[in-house]
């Protein structure tokens, strides 16, 4: 458990740093495809608003009339019709930015809520090696703050930088047409104030990338704080995880008050050089009205619309930085959508004809026996190929060297249709990885597997996982009710009489006793159940849809010794009628294959009957005995020197008797059904 915080877990935050970024505007142009359904909308709601805008500069025109008329002449009754002018303007003004407001919220949070669709769609299809690279806290901040940020400049930056660079430009123009030289005063901190901009720009980008990692960073340790308070509050672990929060935090603090700093410095400087020309223009005209070149309606005129230019310049300051945090945001959101995703259909290679160690449909002897590991011709396909074969099968993950050493090295098996093969290895040998690559949540790097004869990667990826069902070694549930979760595995068929088979072969009894039944929420993660009974309902899921093909990955680890029986017994009937690959670790699960490979350095090291392994074989031994002894027999001796006679998937010991749990099952079947699971 981390007591420190850890640096970032974003995979593209140090290439951001170190390369070149595409301009803000390049970026947010990515917006496009998102933005063009409600362009009408959109630019509606920009007119509107460059209207309202524009209206404010008609009240310094209003005023000169004022000055200049009724109160030169002493008109009462042409002051008040000034004063209406100037309530009508801003009433038309307030009507005009309400309508703008009006026109954008409803199609800009559909923007949103469609950017987020894309988003998690595409999550879906992306590789495993993704997500085993990137941190869930970065993805969820993409996802929710970055695309608020999207939202929010779309909604008001994105306008307002266009609204007011029209106001300054009519604004000056104005300005200009009312006495040109105090307009070219006014003008002068124009070239300065677009110098310091470029810079502030360049600063605050680095600083708001920075941020949004961080929060990211974040986000991640709160997630993984709330998903393993169990084990955080079992090793009395609160304490250094605050710490570790609190460093976290201090840290995006300071991150903040930097980015805080630089909006001020570009506030203070926007403030201070267009106020300091405003009162030199102040000086000039007054000086002017004195000497009766300038008259005094004119720069009351000139003076009101500098002050209406004042928001729409010093806004800037803060647009920018709103602008530069947004094209951030897009930057992070398509580090994640330009990720390649999982391709839906075939990669390449055939059914037959593959070159490749068995592309001429011979069998290889792994056992030693002479005989070939096929079925010859007698499995319906001609050819020797059905069931579940691994022809020189060679992998190492995405993100390793080249000259790395793989994984798994020249993996070559033959699971013979109906048959169940347990595949066993010491920590660390490549189980689990053998296994994924079946269903292609990773893909190969060498070689090619088949299932009854055609490549995987000559199959659709809907196909594929149709036929292969898959229980992995920790169990994950969803929120979503018990029947849910199982008829994941269902292949959209959701009868009532699967659920209940599928139950009863996981020996998932425990449901019906559940306040709603198969109806009940399980909750996040399923950890309002036990282990086991999240573990039997893992493997309802992956047996209710009948699959032909079935790779369990130690499916009964969490499982009492009582339910395990209950459960083995359930299992070989489902096996009988399945390809199985089993992951198994205790000898109790290696009782309900046909034969077994052990696993040893990525390659596969030895391949028969469990009784011959024991034999033959001292790595099997030590794995499944922790003794390197033999009896008289060739059983694995207990450390008292007595010999063990493990079952055979029939439920016979050694000598060919009944064995001893399936002896004891009758007494002990109504334990299974409340036994209790390792936690």
């Amino acid at each position: 458990m981390s007591t420190s915080p850890a640096p970032t877990t974003d995979p593209a935050a140090p290439a951001a740093h170190k390369a070149p970024s595409p301009s803000a505007v390049r970026t947010l142009l990515r917006l496009w495809p998102y933005v063009r359904p409600v362009r009408a909308r959109w630019f509606s709601a920009a007119v509107v608003a460059v209207v309202a805008s524009c209206l404010s500069l008609l009240f310094p025109v209003v005023l000169k009339w004022i000055v200049d008329g009724p109160v030169a002449d002493r008109d009462p009754g042409g002051v008040w019709l000034g004063a209406g002018l100037l309530l009508g303007l801003g009433v038309a003004e307030a009507v005009l930015f309400g309508l703008r407001r009006w026109l954008v919220a409803r199609p800009l949070a559909g923007v949103e809520a469609a950017m987020r669709a894309d988003l998690y769609r595409h999550l879906q299809r992306l590789p495993v090696a993704f997500h085993d690279r990137w941190a869930s806290g970065q993805l969820l901040s993409r996802g929710t703050t970055d695309l608020m940020v999207v939202r929010m400049f779309l909604a008001f930056p994105l306008t307002f930088l266009l609204v007011n660079g029209v106001t300054i430009l009519a604004g000056f123009g104005l300005l200009i047409a009312q006495d040109w030289t105090l307009g070219l005063v006014l003008l002068a901190p124009a070239v300065p104030l677009m110098v310091l901009c470029y810079r502030f720009e360049a600063k605050y980008a680095t600083a708001a990338r920075t941020a949004q990692d961080q929060v990211g960073d974040l986000t991640t340790v709160v997630e993984e704080s709330v998903l393993g308070i169990r084990i955080i509050k079992g090793f009395g672990r609160h304490r250094s995880q605050a710490r570790a929060f609190r460093e976290l935090s201090g840290t995006l603090r300071g991150t903040e008050l930097t980015k805080a700093r630089l909006l001020a410095g570009i506030l203070c400087l926007i403030t201070v050089l267009p106020e300091t020309a405003l009162g030199a223009a102040l000086v000039l005209g007054t000086v002017q009205v004195a000497d009766g070149d300038l008259s005094a309606g004119t720069l009351v005129a000139f003076l009101s619309t500098a002050l209406a230019l004042r928001w729409p310049i010093e806004s800037i300051g803060f647009l920018l930085a709103m602008s530069q945090e947004a094209a951030t945001a897009t930057r992070r959101y398509f580090e994640v959508m330009d990720a390649v995703e999982e391709r839906p259909g075939a990669v390449g290679g055939s059914a037959v004809g593959v070159n490749g160690p068995a592309a001429d449909g011979g069998d290889r002897d792994h056992d030693g026996d002479g005989q070939g590991d096929g079925v010859g011709n007698g499995n319906g396909n001609g050819n020797g190929n059905g069931g579940m074969r691994f022809d020189g099968v060679e992998f190492r993950y995405p993100d390793a060297p080249d000259d790395s050493v793989p994984v798994l090295e020249r993996i070559d098996l033959h699971v013979r249709p109906g048959e169940t093969m347990a595949l066993v290895g010491a920590t660390g040998s490549g189980k689990t990885t053998l296994t994924a690559l079946v269903p292609r949540l990773h893909e190969l790097t060498g070689g090619r597997i088949t299932l009854d004869g055609r490549d995987i990667t000559a199959m659709e990826r809907e196909e594929l996982r149709t036929l292969v069902s898959v229980a992995f070694e920790e169990p994950t549930l969803f929120s979503a009710s018990v029947a849910e979760n199982v008829f994941m595995g269902a292949d959209g068929h959701a009868e009532p009489e699967r659920l209940d088979r599928a139950l009863g072969i996981a020996q998932a009894g425990f449901v019906r006793r559940l306040p709603d039944g198969a109806s009940t929420q399980v909750g996040e993660q399923g950890l309002s159940l036990s282990g086991g009974q999240r573990q039997r309902l893992a493997l309802a899921r992956a047996v209710v849809g009948e699959p032909r093909f079935l790779v369990l990955d130690d499916p009964l680890s969490a499982l009492d010794v009582h339910t395990e029986a209950l459960v083995e017994a359930a299992l070989r009937e489902v096996l009988a009628e399945s390809t199985a690959l089993v992951v198994a670790h205790r000898p109790s699960t290696v009782l309900l294959a046909d034969r077994v490979a052990l696993l040893s350095g990525g390659r596969i090291a030895a391949v028969g009957t469990h009784q011959e392994l024991l034999r033959t074989n001292a790595e099997y031994r030590h794995l499944m005995s922790g003794e390197d002894g033999h009896g008289q027999d060739g059983h694995p001796q207990d450390r008292h020197g007595q010999d063990r006679h493990p079952q055979d998937r029939h439920g016979q010991d050694g000598h060919g008797q009944p064995g001893h749990q399936q002896r004891e099952q009758g007494e002990q079947g109504e334990q299974g059904e409340q036994g209790g699971d390792a936690p």
